[in-house]
């Protein structure tokens, strides 16, 4: 996590305490108030850190993920504000982060944002002023020097961590991850990735993001999910871009008289090997059909009590 970056939230002060973090994600409802959505985040208090909430995804219009976090924060629960660079310009952007800051709201992840193609307004027309490395360079000054683009003064208290996204490969002979090299030297403090089910993997990746320097100055959360079924894996393995389930794992699920149960047990195990990982600071869970089994596993690894594996 970048020394400059302020341990205003409890994702920061457990990032650098060393624990072993487990973050969750949630979707606002196309709805006028955030009832449903706290509904769902209550259970998890106590076991997620801090629960993401997601910024139009899938190129979906719902509730503002601005309000939404606000009003987790308000419940007693700790919200990751996302904010994509598809809706906004950058005046929109910087006047997003300053209302962000001014509700409380202390963590943020930086995504590009889904193409409007892919959702179900088509023909809606995408902004892109920045890129997310853009705005990551933009929130690091502005926390940094408490000045906006063009120099101006901010007024008030800053407090915001910094996360991006990346999506786990496995690494070939001198592979470079240079997107995330730059994301780090923009300002981030933490990175949130897609969906890796191989821990082989995983294990190959953190061991090159060490060797690199890379996974000491950052906290990487591995995205996993408790699959509900054979469908909804070969689903994600074909349809969300850089996911990887591997086939073991598909394999296990055909096997299982309860395909839910043994996804269940599947992401619980996933858990508690990336706690064994060098490397790993934690774990991103997302289930968006299924958002009540997340506390369950959580609980039920028993990971929350553990200090994640040495990254020295």
């Amino acid at each position: 996590m970048s020394d400059e970056s302020p341990a205003g939230s409890e994702l920061a002060r457990r990032l650098k305490s060393g624990d072993f973090v487990v973050t969750a994600e949630l979707t606002p409802p196309v709805a006028t108030d955030a009832a449903t959505l706290v509904a769902k985040a209550l259970p998890l208090k106590g076991l997620a850190t801090a629960i993401n909430v997601t910024d139009g995804a899938g190129s979906k219009a719902h509730l503002s993920s601005l309000v939404a976090s606000h009003a987790l924060l308000a419940a007693g629960v700790e919200p990751i504000l996302q904010m994509t660079c598809r809706d906004r310009n950058r005046l929109a952007l910087q006047s997003d982060l300053l209302g962000a800051m001014a509700l409380g709201i202390k963590n943020l992840l930086v995504l590009t944002g889904d193409d409007p193609k892919a959702g179900d307004q088509p023909e809606t027309k995408p902004v892109f002023d920045l890129d997310s490395k853009g705005l990551l360079v933009t929130a690091h000054r502005m926390r940094r020097e408490h000045c906006l683009p063009t120099g101006t003064e901010i007024k008030g208290s800053i407090s915001l961590l910094l996360g991006a996204a990346d999506a786990p490969i496995d690494p070939p002979a001198g592979w470079h991850p240079k997107a995330l090299q730059g994301k780090a030297d923009a300002g981030t403090d933490f990175i949130q990735t897609q969906f890796c089910m191989d821990i082989g993997i995983v294990r190959r990746y953190a061991a090159r993001l060490l060797d690199l320097g890379l996974a000491q100055r950052l906290g990487i959360l591995i995205g996993i999910a408790p699959i509900p079924s054979v469908r909804s894996a070969l689903w994600m393995r074909e349809k969300l871009f850089g996911t990887i389930i591997p086939d073991a794992i598909i394999e296990r699920l055909e096997k299982a008289e309860d395909e839910k149960l043994e996804g269940r047990k599947i992401c619980i195990e996933l858990l508690q090997q990336l706690a064994e990982t060098p490397g790993i600071a934690g774990a991103h869970i997302m289930a968006p059909q299924n958002p009540s089994a997340i506390p369950e596993v959580i609980a039920a690894s028993g990971v929350t009590k553990l200090k994640a594996a040495r990254r020295a």
